[in-house]
C-alpha cells in the first residue's frame, strides 16, 4: 500500500510539474511595443486640475489673452486620471507630458495678447519643476502609479532654446544663448544658428567651449541650499562622460536626471531639426547611460527590455520621406542620430486617404524603409493649425484612421471626446490648446458615444501589438477586411478587421488567419462566432468588426 501511495502522490506531483512547465513555455502577457504604442499626449495645464493650491505661482497674475496664462493643469490631475482608470479605459500604455520644468516668471506678448509659459516650452531653470506643475513627489507618484497600470512615461525635452527675456528674467549668458539673428529657414544652417523667433535666445549647441552655471541658477541654488550638491552632481557627470562643460551638456544633463530618478521612459525632442544633429546623437547615449543607471539601482522597478525611447519633433517631416529630412541644400538621417522614431506630421492630410491606401502605404514604409523605427501620427496637436477634422465634424472616423493605422497613436488630449479646436475669443494656436472637456464627458450623450468608440478601439489596439506594429494584408475589398500579424521571439498576434459593414447580420472573409473551427470575439460588439467556411458570421449594430481569437 505504501508503495501504491508513493506511486500515485508522485505521479500528481510530475502531473502538476508537467502542467507548470507547459504554462511557462507559452507567453501569455502581452509585450509592449513601442511601434505601435497608444500614445496620450497631454499639454499639462490643461488637462485637469488636480491641486488648486499652485494655481498661482511665481506672482503671474497679469491678465492674459484668451486661453494665454495658467489654467490650473498639473501633475496631480494627471494621478488623479490614472486613480479613476482614465487612461486603462481608453486602452493608453504611454502618456507624453508636455515639459514641466521651471518656467520662466513673466510673461510676454508675441502678438497675440500677453502669453505666460503654461504650455512648458519656455525654460527658466531645467532643475526644478515648474510649481504651477507640481513638485517632485508628485512626478515620482505619476511615475510609480503609471507604471503599476503598465503606462510608459514620456516628458518634453528642449534642448534648443530657453525662455524669452522678461523684466523677471534675464538672459542667460553670451556664452550660452545667442539672441540673434533670427532664423530665416532658407537652408540648413538657417535653420540651426539664429533663434526661432524673436526673444526666443537660441542655446549654442554648436559650441564645445567650457563654460559657467549660469549666476542667476548659481545664486538659487545657494538660496536654496543645493548649491554644493548640484555642483558635485555636474562635476561627476563630466568626469564620467568626458564632455566639456558646454550648454548642451549640461543641459543633457539635467534632462538625464529625471530618468535616473524617477525611472521615466522616454524623451519626446522638441524642435529636433533646429541643432545639428549630432547633438541627438549625444543626447541618447546620455539617456541610455542613465536607463541603465536607474534599472541597475532599481531592478524590482524595471518593467521590461524595452531601450529609453525617443521621439522627434522634425517639424514637417511625414513618412514618405522614409529616412531623411530635406533643408534642400542638405539631407539629414534624424533615425542614424539617436531617434527610434520621428512625429509624421503629414498624418492629418492622409487621413483623407481610403483605409486600404492609407494602411497599405504605412505597413509597407515601416516594414522595409523604416524596419527597426517608427513614426507617430496623430490628427490633431497643440501646434498645428490645421489639425484632420478641425470643426470635430468626424470623430468616429478620425479614431479609426488614427488607432488602426500602422505605428504609434498619439492621441492628443480630448481627441478622445471631440474637445473643441475652435474657441471663441482665442487667437493662433490657443485654438488648440482649450481646456479638457470634461464637463461633455460626465453630462453629454454625444460625446460619451463617441468616446465610447475611442476605448474600444483604443483597448483592442492595445491588447494587440499587431495593430500598429504587424504586417498588414488586404483580404477583400469588398467588404473591406484586413488582417495584421506581429510575431516577436515565441509570441504571435494575429487579428481581422472589418470596417464600413452593413448593419445587421454580416459575413467576414478571414483568409487564412483563422482556421475552420476557430472561436472568435468581435471585440467591438462583444459577440462571439466560430469560422466556418473561411468566415466569420455575426450580427452587431456596428459597421466595424475587431476579430480576436478566443
Amino acid at each position: 500500500m505504501k508503495k501504491i501511495a508513493l506511486f500515485t502522490c508522485l505521479a500528481v506531483i510530475l502531473s502538476f510539474a508537467s502542467s507548470a512547465q507547459t504554462k511557462k513555455a507559452t507567453p501569455s502577457k502581452t509585450p509592449f511595443v513601442w511601434e505601435g504604442a497608444n500614445l496620450y499626449f497631454i499639454l499639462t495645464d490643461r488637462f485637469n486640475n488636480g491641486d488648486k493650491t499652485n494655481d498661482h505661482t511665481f506672482n503671474r497674475n497679469q491678465e492674459t489673452a484668451k486661453l494665454r496664462g495658467f489654467e490650473g493643469g498639473d501633475i496631480r490631475g494627471v494621478i488623479q486620471k490614472l486613480d479613476e482608470g482614465y487612461f486603462n479605459k481608453l486602452g493608453i500604455n504611454a502618456i507624453w507630458l508636455t515639459p514641466i520644468v521651471e518656467q520662466i516668471h513673466g510673461s510676454v506678448d508675441e502678438g497675440t495678447g500677453a502669453t505666460y509659459g503654461f504650455h512648458g516650452y519656455w525654460t527658466r531653470d531645467w532643475t526644478s519643476l515648474d510649481p504651477s506643475f507640481g513638485t517632485k513627489e508628485d512626478l515620482a507618484e505619476l511615475v510609480q502609479k503609471a507604471h503599476a497600470q503598465g503606462i510608459r512615461v514620456l516628458l518634453d525635452a528642449v534642448i534648443n532654446h530657453t525662455g524669452p527675456v522678461t523684466p523677471e528674467d534675464s538672459v542667460f549668458p553670451a556664452d550660452w544663448v545667442r539672441t540673434s539673428p533670427k532664423c530665416t529657414y532658407k537652408s540648413y544652417d538657417t535653420y540651426i544658428n539664429c533663434t526661432l523667433v524673436e526673444n526666443l535666445p537660441d542655446v549654442k549647441t554648436e559650441s564645445n567651449e567650457n563654460v559657467e552655471v549660469p549666476s542667476f541658477l548659481a545664486n538659487k541654488w545657494k538660496k536654496q541650499g543645493r548649491y554644493d550638491k548640484e555642483m558635485a552632481s555636474l562635476d561627476a557627470f563630466f568626469k564620467q562622460t568626458g564632455y566639456p562643460r558646454a550648454p548642451k551638456y549640461y543641459i543633457m544633463k539635467w534632462l538625464s536626471d529625471y530618468i535616473t530618478e524617477f525611472g521615466i521612459d522616454g524623451y519626446r525632442v522638441d524642435t529636433a531639426k533646429h541643432t545639428t544633429e549630432d547633438v541627438w546623437f549625444d543626447f541618447k547615449k546620455v539617456c541610455d547611460r542613465a536607463f541603465a543607471q536607474y534599472k541597475k539601482n532599481n531592478p524590482k522597478k524595471v518593467l521590461d527590455n524595452n531601450p529609453f525611447f525617443t521621439v522627434g519633433e522634425v517639424y514637417g517631416y511625414n513618412i514618405s520621406a522614409k529616412k531623411e529630412y530635406d533643408f534642400g541644400d542638405k539631407k539629414v538621417n534624424y533615425f542614424e542620430h539617436g531617434f527610434t522614431g520621428l512625429i509624421n506630421f503629414d498624418f492629418r492630410n492622409e487621413a483623407k486617404l481610403n483605409y486600404e491606401e492609407l494602411f497599405a502605404k504605412y505597413a509597407t514604409i515601416l516594414h522595409t524603409d523604416l524596419k527597426g523605427h517608427t513614426v507617430m501620427n496623430y490628427v490633431s496637436s497643440h501646434d498645428d493649425s490645421a489639425p484632420y477634422d478641425k470643426k470635430r465634424e468626424k470623430p468616429l472616423e478620425s479614431g479609426t484612421k488614427l488607432l488602426l493605422a500602422p505605428g504609434i497613436a498619439q492621441i492628443y488630449y480630448g481627441d478622445e471626446s471631440a474637445r473643441p479646436l475652435e474657441i471663441e475669443g482665442a487667437q493662433g494656436d490657443a485654438n488648440l490648446r482649450s481646456n479638457m472637456n470634461w464637463d461633455a464627458i460626465a453630462n453629454d450623450a454625444k460625446t460619451n458615444e463617441i468616446l465610447t468608440h475611442w476605448q474600444k478601439l483604443g483597448n483592442f489596439r492595445k491588447k494587440h501589438p499587431a495593430i500598429g506594429a504587424g504586417m498588414h494584408q488586404q483580404i477583400s475589398a469588398t467588404p473591406y477586411v484586413f488582417s495584421r500579424n506581429y510575431t516577436q521571439s515565441k509570441y504571435n498576434d494575429k487579428v481581422v478587421v472589418g470596417l464600413e459593414l452593413p448593419i445587421g447580420k454580416k459575413e467576414i472573409p478571414v483568409g487564412k488567419v483563422f482556421p475552420n473551427g476557430t472561436k472568435v470575439k468581435d471585440a467591438y460588439s462583444g459577440k462571439t462566432t466560430i469560422i466556418a467556411k473561411g468566415k466569420a458570421t455575426l450580427e452587431s449594430d456596428f459597421d466595424l468588426v475587431l476579430l480576436e481569437k478566443i
